[in-house]
């Protein structure tokens, strides 16, 4: 037998693993530090198990100065009963200096809310020109007015906006297409300090003894979530009875907006932890009716209600159609549902495979996102346990955990590619909110991870921007100032997108208004066509690419 030199046995074991490397180039790289951002989330803890505590929060990339440099919202948690800190936490505005790093503004800007925060929504609802911020809290939610000169108002009791339930996922859309920005807010469930519940999992390994967790959301009572409409003159109306939205049969974690059936007006995918999901249909006259059951987005593929967290909706085959992600609990599956067009879609989460690879890990925040600019959206998945001692009951889990990214293979398939995209994915927290943006202006995506009771990550993309990418950044003028739910669709030889204009999707979060295309090698745009929420259409033809496009809605 012919001995093989040793040199030749490196190669063959280190030549796959090169190639794979080669295969994804694109690597993000942590520089929280460097970028000048001091952030630890406090979620109030001190072992009496309130649920709120095990939540997470989110964070919002926007940019409040105009300055074109994305800035930075960070929600943080509250003290509750039992809970001592040398400083009240509170929430945090980074100003995005141009440079690579960000400057804590909070004070001066007069955004430091101490509620007990959860999510945060972006959007211009006055079209003043500039983007203002409404905070979700376990409590009294919070309306910023962006005053146009640094500094915020706190208008909320103006604006009448301030529902008091355990507020989770709200989001700006001008469902009824009157030019002016609404806004739902998601409720979770009906939690009390007061009236804390102890529930208990039976240790692990022993036949006796038990560990205290928290309760499940079917322990308590669900609550509404809410639709305000924008009356246009700072005030908003709850109208979430007329409009056919009102159920406290759900447990309301995540929110996507879309026009899920390309009629022209914007619908609502509600995810509900343990119990059926919602997909309330816009009819085009101040209602909804949810088709969840019929549309096939109720229930998994093997009729399960399972706990959903996050969501977002995208076209990830390039078909025209809008499709949903969700984040799930550890040893269930994330789930992809393809939109087949007609009102119908179909649960294609191991057939994709982003199935059984999530399965070890408890989703919390999923989005699609291009982070190699080729034209395909991939999908990345934020995950953390909720309970810290989770190993007392379940030794195969983990309570800080790996986050996930998953590469569009352009055939209507996913292939993890978390090991070989940087050290940014090598770090283990417990992660839960998760914003997406170009905050270097770069053209790529970067993200930033907020994590329970830990450091949050700012994750640099290096690479994407090697293939050629358009950014379009629309400016209504007949619709709502941001162009918040115009759809856009964008044909560049044989790639053609579609994409809309939305702020905040995933779990708690918002992310860059800016709308990106990834287009690979091609270096034109032939057509950009825009949908206006108010009908009108925009095109534009033979486009200069890796460049910010600013569109102006005008009548021809």
């Amino acid at each position: 037998m012919t001995s093989v030199p040793v040199w030749t046995l490196l190669a063959l074991l280190v030549m796959p693993a090169l190639a794979k490397a080669r295969v994804d180039p694109v690597q993000f790289v942590d520089v929280t530090a460097q970028a000048g951002i001091e952030f630890r989330y406090a979620n109030g803890a001190s072992g009496r198990k309130y649920v709120p505590e095990a939540m997470g929060s989110g964070a919002a990339f926007l940019d409040y100065d105009n300055d074109g440099f994305l800035d930075l919202y960070i929600v943080n948690g509250a003290p509750l009963p039992g809970f001592r800190a040398e400083q009240e936490p509170r929430n945090s505005l980074y100003r995005n200096q141009g440079d690579g790093t960000f400057a804590r503004v909070t004070e001066e800007a007069g955004v430091g809310d101490t509620g007990y925060g959860m999510g945060v929504a972006t959007g211009d609802y006055d079209n003043d020109a500039d983007q203002d911020l409404y905070v979700t809290n376990y409590g009294p939610n919070v309306l910023y007015r962006n005053e146009g000169d640094g500094t915020f108002a706190d208008v909320t009791e103006l604006a009448g906006v301030g529902d008091e339930g355990w507020g989770t996922n709200a989001v700006f859309v001008d469902y009824d297409a009157d030019g002016r920005l609404d806004l739902y807010v998601a409720n979770y469930m009906e939690f009390n300090v007061d009236d804390n519940k102890m529930c208990l999992h039976g240790r692990a390994g022993r036949a006796i003894g038990r560990v205290r967790v928290y309760c499940g959301p079917l322990s308590f009572r669900g609550q509404s979530g809410v639709l305000y409409r924008n009356n246009g003159d700072d005030a908003f109306t709850d109208v979430t009875r007329e409009a056919g939205l009102y159920t406290d049969e759900g447990r309301q974690l995540g929110v996507a907006v879309g026009d899920y059936d390309n009629d022209g007006d914007p619908d609502l995918f509600v995810a509900n932890d343990k119990t059926p999901s919602f997909l309330f249909r816009n009819n085009g006259d101040g209602s909804f009716v949810d088709i969840a059951l019929p549309a096939g987005v109720a229930y998994t593929e093997e009729g399960a209600d399972q706990p959903r967290m996050g969501a977002d909706s995208g076209d990830y085959d390039n078909d025209g159609h809008l499709d949903i992600l969700l984040a799930t609990f550890q040893w269930q599956s994330n789930t992809l549902y393809h939109n087949s067009g007609g009102g119908v879609f179909t649960d294609v989460s191991s057939g994709a495979g982003i199935g059984q690879e999530s399965i070890p890990y408890l989703g919390m925040s999923a989005f699609f996102l291009d982070y190699d600019n080729d034209g395909y959206q991939d999908i990345f998945i934020a995950n953390g346990h909720l309970d810290e001692n989770v190993k007392d009951y379940d030794p195969g889990a983990d309570y800080a955990q790996r986050n996930q990214l998953f590469r569009n293979n352009r055939d209507g398939t996913f292939s993890e590619v978390t090991d070989v995209s940087g050290p940014g994915f090598r770090l283990e927290g417990v992660s839960h909110g998760a914003a997406a943006g170009d905050y270097d202006n770069d053209g790529d995506v970067d993200l930033f991870v907020s994590n329970s009771n830990n450091p949050c990550s700012l994750l640099r993309n290096e690479g994407g921007n090697r293939n050629h990418w358009l950014m379009v950044r629309t400016v209504g003028t007949e619709s709502n100032r941001d162009g918040m739910g115009a759809r856009l669709r964008v044909v560049s030889g044989d790639l053609v997108q579609t994409k809309e204009v939305k702020s905040s999707y995933g779990y708690l979060s918002s992310h860059d208004l800016r709308v990106p295309f990834g287009l690979g090698n091609r270096d034109r745009v032939d057509v950009l066509e825009i949908r206006w929420p108010s009908g009108l259409t925009t095109r534009i033809e033979d486009i200069e690419v890796d460049r910010v496009l600013t569109v102006i809605e005008e009548r021809d």
